[in-house]
């Protein structure tokens, strides 16, 4: 990218540039277990739910799924009881911007690609898309933390941004013997996609993610049990003052959606980064692009 005028680098990114090709789909038919089997394989948000000639009518989330779980229907239950329709769509040459203030409009996380109404879904584009290649365009630039660190000795880079300037700063925690019933309420009611869990003293000891409660409604696991029962450990952080390009890094290469955010000690959460919040901000990982966000 050596050259390129950094005012416009970004404004140029178009939805084909980013999108995936792999679309999971799944027929009206489909019972609920088939689509939580299908997002814990494919490590999807969401399942395109089609009708006959694969015609798209609808989409199945994880947050669809919980809400099944947390409701008591049973895994035998149809999809098309669920879905959420109609699926929103983009086309291959619309631009980032305009994808992302379509996402913005409707408060959705995907928009389904296709070439022209009526033609077939060929790609889905969702935040981590659009993370995704804003880090491949930083980690490629002449002006980017690994080319500089290679020429600079200074430790400390002014225009890089931290990660407190994009992440969420708020944070919820429920204790670890919470039942899975309050920590279902709890991400329905903040909008959040996991949440910390933290022991009797208020130390974190884990943290549960939708993916973790679908797998434990494919299971038929009580929504009773305490959420220790299901829970991830340890729980994955970062401090609040990291360059961000360094943990949109990690977020990427261990396939993780989001790390929580501590200040001076990591007992003390301030907030949490997803790569939703990275995509939203609309700019790369440094200052060196902020003239050149997608959109003011």
């Amino acid at each position: 990218m050596t050259g390129q005028d950094h005012r416009q680098v970004l404004k140029g990114l178009r939805v084909q540039d980013a999108m995936r090709r792999l679309v999971t789909h799944l027929p009206t038919t489909a019972r609920l277990s088939e689509a939580c089997r299908t997002m814990i394989k494919y490590k999807v948000n969401a399942v395109l739910v089609t009708e006959a000639q694969q015609v798209p009518v609808g989409v199945v989330s994880k947050t669809d799924l919980m809400t099944a779980y947390y409701s008591g229907l049973p895994l035998g239950t149809e999809v098309a009881q669920i879905m959420v329709g109609p699926p929103r769509y983009c086309h291959p040459q619309d631009s980032l911007d305009t994808a992302l203030d379509r996402m913005r409009e409707f408060g959705i996380h995907r928009l389904y690609v296709t070439t022209g109404e009526g033609e077939a879904v060929c790609g889905v584009l969702a935040f981590p898309d659009i993370v995704g290649i804003l880090y491949r365009f930083c980690h490629r630039c002449d002006k980017s933390l690994l080319a500089r660190r290679k020429k600079e000795e200074a430790a400390v880079w002014p225009d890089q941004l931290m990660v407190r300037e994009v992440m969420t700063p708020q944070v919820h925690v429920l204790s670890a013997d919470t039942s899975l019933w309050e920590v279902m309420g709890s991400l329905a009611a903040y909008k959040f996609g996991a949440m910390p869990l933290v022991a009797a003293d208020g130390r974190p000891v884990g943290v549960v993610s939708k993916t973790d409660l679908i797998t434990a409604y494919l299971h038929a696991l009580s929504p009773d049990v305490p959420a220790r029962t299901i829970m991830n450990s340890p729980i994955l952080t970062c401090q609040q003052d990291e360059l961000l390009l360094e943990v949109i890094h990690r977020l990427i290469f261990w396939d993780l959606h989001r790390i929580f955010v501590y200040k001076d000690r990591p007992e003390a959460l301030v907030g949490v980064l997803s790569l939703s919040d990275a995509a939203r901000f609309r700019s790369g990982s440094c200052r060196a692009c902020l003239v050149s966000r997608i959109s003011p």
